[in-house]
C-alpha cells in the first residue's frame, strides 16, 4: 500500500525549499507550482499542497486553517479497486464517520471521510492506462 500524507501550505515554493533542505527526495512527476511530492520511506510521500489545491479536492475547503488555527492533513492510500474505496467509505459512514465529495479524475477514483474526532482520510484507486487510441 502507498502512503500519502497531503498538506495545505501557504507557500509552494517556500515549503519545497525547506523539505529539500531536508534531503527528501521531490517528485518531479508528481509536482507542478500547486503541490510538491517528497518521498519520504519506500511507497510513502508527503504532498505539500496550496491552500487553493487543496481546499479543491474531495469538499476541503472548510479544513484549511487561518492564522491561528492549523490545517488538517489528509492521509491517502491506494486501494485494489473501486469497488474497495467504497467499501471503506461505506463502512466509515456505518461507523459514524462524515462522508466527503467523490473525486473522479480520469486516472484516479478518490473518496472522502472523516472520522469521528475530525480526521480526514482519501483511499483512492488508480485507474488502469488507457489503451492508445488506434
Amino acid at each position: 500500500m502507498s502512503l500519502f500524507i497531503t498538506c495545505p501550505v501557504k507557500d509552494v515554493e517556500r515549503a519545497t525549499a525547506f523539505y529539500t533542505a531536508l534531503g527528501w527526495h521531490l517528485n518531479a512527476e508528481m509536482s507542478d507550482h500547486n503541490v510538491s511530492c517528497f518521498a519520504i520511506a519506500p511507497e510513502q510521500y508527503v504532498m505539500l499542497g496550496s491552500h487553493e489545491m487543496y481546499a479543491a479536492v474531495g469538499g476541503t475547503a472548510d479544513l484549511v486553517g487561518g492564522a491561528g488555527a492549523p490545517s488538517k492533513v489528509t492521509v491517502s492510500f491506494d486501494l485494489d479497486s473501486r469497488e474497495a474505496v467504497d467499501a471503506l467509505v461505506d463502512r466509515a459512514a456505518a461507523a459514524g464517520g462524515r462522508v466527503g465529495d467523490v473525486d473522479d479524475y480520469p486516472f484516479m477514483y478518490q473518496r472522502q471521510f472523516d472520522d469521528p474526532d475530525g480526521y480526514h482520510y482519501s483511499p483512492f484507486w488508480m485507474k488502469p492506462e488507457s489503451d492508445p487510441a488506434p
